[in-house]
């Protein structure tokens, strides 16, 4: 006789007892099976939300993790990028300990009195070749100031042909340092003639002004009428400088939309009214303009910009500096700019000169400007310089 197993939801049709409906742990069906040896408390299966939960939890952490080592992965990926950047600058340190700061430019605590503001020295060379080292003169030579609180800028050009002591043994026009000693030197003569604290530069050279004004797509100028003929002639030289075939003359004065080559013609103009005085003034307007450009430009103007000009420049800013710049670089003003010496005199020997009419007075008023420290008085090394001065040249 076979053996019968009665069907747990079925009524039972025999006289056997049924151990499921007598069972006291049994509760209508597998689904509510209560305990047991080895099995989860609170009425759940082996296979219930419990282990749901589990696996919940556990594609929670998966996730979490991808997304930090994505995190992880695009730092990586964009400090690659930074440093390949960064790597096409041509970086040289100063000998910061042969920079020369003035006695009474420092403070006891040997902290700079001018420690609210970032002075930088910037020198456009007139390199050819892409030589930005000692051996070129720096026709144009300026001093940026951030002021670190208002993130307020303020240019000062110095005349190239200014008389002043090159702390080579000599002195000299400004722009012949930088052939003789290179960037060190010219930090240094800036630093000694006019009570500075500079301790970094940025030097670049023709090339360079062309590429950053190209890079973001052209700046505004106005042209008066006694330059558009000098702009025309420079054209010239300087198209073939930049190895460029075809440009157009400005046809007039007027305000024009003009590319690179024709605001470093317009940069080099130098014989109009006002000379030097002038052309230093176009240089930073064309700084300017250009700054104003690049702040308002498109990532891929900006990525464009730095690849066309980092390997034209040479500079003693890290990376680093560069970047914390960079970071700030929409908070930055636009200031005043003005030329020194405020107070000028030309003076003929072997050479013409600009000479500052008595030096320390326009170091007085040429910290009123940078600095709004209006009762300067300018250190004993200046003092001395400014006497040298007037009993060399007269003035």
């Amino acid at each position: 006789m076979s053996q019968r197993y009665s069907n747990p939801n079925q009524p039972n049709q025999s006289n056997q007892p049924n151990y499921y409906q007598n069972n006291p742990n049994y509760n209508n069906g597998y689904n509510n099976y209560n305990g047991g040896p080895g099995y989860p408390p609170n009425n759940q299966p082996p296979c219930g939300p419990q282990k749901k939960n589990k696996k919940k939890k556990s594609k929670k952490r998966r996730i979490i993790f991808f997304i930090i080592e994505l995190i992880l992965l695009l730092i990586v990926a964009a400090a690659l990028y930074v440093a390949v950047k960064f790597s096409k600058l041509n970086t040289e340190s100063l000998d910061l300990g042969q920079i020369i700061i003035n006695e009474g430019i420092t403070k006891q605590d040997g902290s700079s009195k001018l420690s609210g503001y970032k002075n930088i020295a910037l020198f456009g060379v007139d390199s050819r070749t892409g030589n930005l080292e000692s051996g070129t003169n720096s026709d144009t030579i300026m001093v940026a100031s951030i002021n670190n609180d208002t993130k307020e800028i303020k240019l000062v050009s110095v005349y190239r042909d200014t008389y002043l002591d090159t702390t080579l043994g000599y002195y000299t026009k400004a722009t012949e340092t930088y052939g003789a000693g290179g960037a060190q030197a010219s930090v240094n003569m800036l630093n000694k003639n006019l009570d500075l604290d500079i301790t970094d530069y940025v030097t670049v050279d023709f090339n360079a002004v062309a590429a950053a004004v190209d890079a973001v797509g052209g700046i505004d100028l106005t042209i008066e009428e006694d330059e558009v003929v000098f702009l025309n002639d420079y054209l010239v030289e300087t198209s073939q400088v930049l190895g460029i075939d075809y440009y157009e003359d400005i046809p007039g004065p007027g305000t024009y939309h003009v590319d690179g080559l024709h605001a470093l013609a317009y940069c080099r103009i130098r014989y109009t009214a006002g000379n030097d005085f002038k052309r230093t003034e176009r240089q930073r307007t064309v700084l300017l303009k250009l700054l104003d450009a690049a702040k308002s430009a498109g990532i891929l103007q900006l990525n464009s910009l730095i690849d066309e000009l980092f390997p034209m420049v040479s500079t003693s800013l890290s990376a680093g500096e560069i970047f914390n710049l960079a970071k700030s670089c929409f908070s930055y003003s636009l200031g005043e700019t003005s030329g020194f010496p405020f107070e000028v005199a030309n003076y003929n020997s072997d050479k013409s000169y600009v000479v500052a009419v008595d030096l320390a007075a326009n170091v007085s008023q040429l910290h009123s400007f940078l600095f709004n420290d209006t009762d300067y008085t300018p250190s004993a090394t200046v003092q001395q310089i400014s006497n040298e001065i007037a009993y060399t040249t007269g003035y």
